[in-house]
């Protein structure tokens, strides 16, 4: 017989009623009184849709978005959440895709909120407001912002959710614990924020802190007023505290900083250490991932340009466009070691996966997902170092083909923000009639007098082979998604 899915929240009101388990501001609410406030939102969300219907979630980093999220899953629903900064023409684009039967863009009326009897204490049923929905049953159909053209939704049971959890608990010394008090400023509407956020949260019964818009001044006061342990961040975020000059004393508490969605940089990562005596756990995944794969916590944690090895539980190898395997890592436990393929040290392949936090394909059919036997090729390029860490490259759909030869954006990239006075760089490839294509770099500068175009190129012909030497635009900003990415298809 299948088992049953996971209710967090229940089981976190079970274990510990009393405990904070979201603060926004000044105000902040129990495990018990979020449990309540989920069986109200999932008893309205049951009146209005059918079992298996998605639910569209427009709603920023609040409590409501909580009891929202996991009101849906308690109903056996499917939760869509979506970026509340969507233009009409995105938003419609996926509440029509999805099939969504329910839009939620605000906080519940009257009769989706607990009655002031029931807040505070856990309902006869354990919280359960209709049935118990399966382990393997849809859970979050998640829009990615893909290379090209429409998004796609991936497809995330109640199980792969879990089994990040899981994954992710089996790391000594731990990531997140249930004494931690947790940063949620990532937006809940991608899996990071989601799933190794909130979710975590939820998983471990510790106490989140809301943080809707981040602003780098106000989270330091916030990390400090609410004796913030765990930070889940970006590199943005990360870059912008170490610019502050109260960054050390504001993050001197805070003994797990975590780091995912985008590559950082390793001036950065060596200001947070010097700043805190602490270094960065550097984490890779994506959103059809649930979303972590790989993290420096499982190698070196003191290893900024690497992203580690995988998960325990997670298999990972790297392969050839032509199919060939290069290298293998992945073992069930810790303890056990990391099985490090003795060719460590290989040329880039591309990264390739199995595990049971892996996406069930994209909605509506499953399309695009894992194969028969389980493994799951990303899109992503990276190599295995000769410690048998790997360090990601690019992205395969990014990849430059100048006269044959391979060129990777994100080497031309790093090699731009070397620069002293570059503060961003994005390289994509463009049409050459001689070449078939060329590197083409969208630079943004800074410092009196800024560096002119002509400067970077002598600046990157110092350090890169002739055919990987880009063409330089000076650029006042570059066009990013809400979590910081370069929006490489509008340049």
């Amino acid at each position: 017989m299948e088992e049953p899915a996971r209710d967090p929240v229940a089981e976190a009101a079970r274990r510990r009623p009393g405990r904070p388990a979201l603060i926004a501001g000044d105000a902040s609410v129990t495990w018990a009184e979020l449990d309540a406030r989920v069986s109200a939102a999932a008893r309205w969300i049951a009146s209005r849709t059918a079992p298996g219907d998605r639910v569209a979630l427009l709603l920023g980093n609040t409590a409501d978005f909580a009891a929202v999220y996991f009101g849906v899953l308690r109903a056996g629903r499917v939760a869509v959440p979506l970026n509340p900064g969507y233009t009409a023409d995105e938003r419609e684009f996926a509440i029509a895709d999805s099939g969504a039967a329910l839009t939620v863009d605000g906080p519940l009326p009257a009769e989706g909120r607990p009655s002031p009897e029931a807040t505070g204490a856990p309902l006869a049923d354990g919280g359960h407001a209709h049935g118990v929905p399966k382990n393997d049953d849809l859970a979050v159909l998640l829009y990615t912002s893909g290379t090209s053209g429409r998004p796609k939704g991936a497809m995330l049971t109640h199980a792969a959710l879990a089994a990040n959890h899981d994954q992710l608990d089996r790391i000594e010394p731990a990531v997140v614990g249930p004494d931690d008090v947790v940063l949620l400023a990532v937006p809940f509407f991608h899996a990071y924020g989601l799933n190794t956020g909130l979710g975590s949260v939820a998983h471990h019964a510790a106490t989140g802190v809301l943080v809707e818009r981040f602003d780098p001044v106000e989270s330091l006061e916030i990390i400090t007023r609410h004796a913030v342990t765990v930070t889940v961040g970006v590199p943005g975020m990360y870059q912008a505290w170490t610019a502050l000059p109260e960054a050390g004393a504001a993050l001197a508490g805070v003994r797990t900083a975590v780091c995912g969605a985008a590559p950082l940089d390793g001036g950065v990562a060596a200001r947070y250490r010097a700043l805190t005596g602490r270094a960065i756990l550097i984490g890779y995944g994506l959103t059809e991932t649930a979303p972590v794969l790989t993290t420096t916590a499982v190698s070196d944690r003191d290893k900024s340009g690497s992203i580690g090895r995988p998960l325990p539980g997670v298999e990972l190898l790297l392969r050839t466009v032509s199919g060939a395997e290069l290298w293998r890592d992945g073992t069930a436990s810790v303890d056990e070691g990391l099985e490090v393929a003795e060719s460590a040290g290989t040329d880039p392949g591309e990264i390739v996966v199995r595990g049971a936090n892996v996406f069930s394909g994209y909605w509506p059919d499953g399309r695009d997902g894992p194969g028969p036997d389980g493994w799951w090729p990303t899109g992503d390029i990276a190599y295995a170092d000769g410690d048998g860490d790997l360090v990601l490259v690019d992205r395969i759909g990014e990849l430059i083909l100048v006269n044959g030869f391979n060129v990777y954006p994100a080497e031309i990239e790093r090699v731009l923000a070397a620069h002293p006075r570059v503060t961003a760089a994005a390289v994509v490839g463009v049409p050459d009639t001689e070449t078939g294509q060329r590197p083409h770099a969208y630079v943004v500068v800074s410092g009196d007098p800024p560096p002119s175009a002509t400067e970077l190129q002598v600046h990157c012909a110092a350090r890169l082979a002739r055919f990987k030497l880009p063409g330089v635009e000076l650029v006042a900003e570059l066009p990013r998604t809400a979590i910081g990415k370069v929006r490489k298809r509008d340049l």
